[in-house]
């Protein structure tokens, strides 16, 4: 892994330094750690993204990664792919990786030619619940802490939920959950993470899609979010197209959400992200 003074285009660093050599199990190799596709071509501050794809917890779908963070950056946004711990790591971990990602982006911003007033997080699937578990648990961070990144607020500006897993309870998915926080877990910590009931007023603005008949996480996922964003008055935009299997990134091929990605375009921008 390269430090910050070696960066080099697309490179992958590690968000706590020597993590990752103590990562458990094949698909933590190299977690937890970001990709870095940082954005060229404007002399002022771009916005930026981090990117979380799905995987229930127990992976990291790369269909769900790169390609979304190119699309990103031909918006003109700077993207950074969170390489976060999944199974066997279980909750607080993966959320702690994505704060620290959202506080080393903020502390780097300068550097890397990013506005720290506009972090910004995306997710898809289980990555959509770690996205909406950032957006709905975070500090300003820790302003007499001895490591500079953890002085850096963990909220993100916005966020970008796409066929998220919202809630740990029955409309949730049953694998998130498991690998998450465990077939056991008491109805404390199913509540703490159902995050359709953590929003509050200052939830940050979030666009959401899903399909209606998604048959691996249902749609009333976003729906319930998007209720209790109403409820709050933060504001949303929400979209749900009739079909679609689960999964399906940044749906090119699809013949009705493959308009996603520019309904989304034209949010960051109402957003000031573009």
């Amino acid at each position: 892994m390269k430090g910050v003074s070696e960066l080099q285009e697309n490179q992958t660093i590690e968000l706590w330094p020597g993590a990752t050599e103590g990562t458990i199990g094949e698909k933590n190799e190299g977690c937890p750690s970001l990709t870095l596709y940082l954005a060229e071509g404007r002399e002022e501050p771009y916005g930026a993204v981090i990117v979380c794809p799905g995987g229930g917890y127990g992976g990291r779908a790369a269909h769900e990664g790169e390609p979304i963070a190119c699309w990103l950056n031909g918006l003109g946004i700077s993207a950074f792919v969170l390489n976060y711990r999944v199974a066997p790591y279980r909750h607080p971990i993966p959320l702690q990786d994505a704060q620290r990602a959202i506080r080393t982006v903020r502390h780097h911003a300068e550097a890397w030619g990013i506005d720290p007033q506009r972090v910004g997080i995306l997710g898809f699937s289980a990555g959509g619940h770690l996205a909406s578990t950032a957006g709905t648990h975070y500090d300003a961070g820790n302003p007499e802490a001895e490591d500079p990144i953890d002085r850096q607020s963990s909220r993100p500006d916005l966020m970008v939920l796409c066929y998220p897993v919202i809630s740990m309870m029955a409309l949730g998915h049953q694998g998130s959950k498991n690998n998450l926080i465990g077939e056991d877990a008491g109805e404390e910590l199913i509540q703490l993470l159902s995050n359709e009931q953590q929003v509050t007023s200052d939830t940050p603005p979030t666009f959401l899609w899903h399909t209606a008949d998604d048959a691996a996480v249902p749609v009333e996922n976003s729906l319930m979010f998007a209720a209790a964003l109403s409820r709050h008055k933060v504001p949303f935009d929400l979209h749900v197209f009739e079909s679609g299997v689960h999964g399906i990134g940044i749906a090119a091929n699809h013949s009705e959400a493959y308009v996603w990605p520019e309904v989304c375009a034209n949010w960051l921008r109402k957003q000031q992200f573009v």
